[in-house]
């Protein structure tokens, strides 16, 4: 599977319930709240890291506190972005997390599962 067909199946399977935000969520836009599980789900597999950005510089969006994104072989990959219209990931300090602290955060491990199971099926 390419980056591309990946990107094509993550559209298919989320909804609100494997969300961040599912009180944001819409059909129209799907990518919506899920940084953190897409970018968890192509790390494994497509390797590479992890990304973190901070958005409390932006008030719209810094409810949502941060914004993930992967480094594969050197290049960022943001599956997510289309879900802002307004900031891109390079608009963003980026650093280096694990994937434990990601996962440490109430909700995340469950999204993740359900998205993985979906993703799977």
């Amino acid at each position: 599977m390419n980056k591309e067909e990946f990107l094509k199946r993550i559209k298919e399977i989320v909804s609100s319930g494997t969300s961040f935000n599912p009180a944001g969520w819409t059909e129209e836009n799907p990518l919506w709240g899920h940084c953190a599980v897409v970018s968890l789900l192509a790390q494994e597999l497509f390797g590479g890291e992890l990304v973190k950005g901070d958005l409390d510089q932006y008030p719209k969006y810094s409810y949502l506190k941060s914004h993930f994104w992967n480094r594969i072989d050197g290049a960022d990959i943001d599956f997510t972005s289309e879900q802002y219209t307004d900031i891109t990931y390079k608009d963003l300090k980026g650093e280096v997390v694990s994937r434990e602290s990601i996962l440490d955060y109430p909700d995340t491990p469950e999204r993740f599962k359900l998205l993985k199971e979906r993703f799977n099926k």
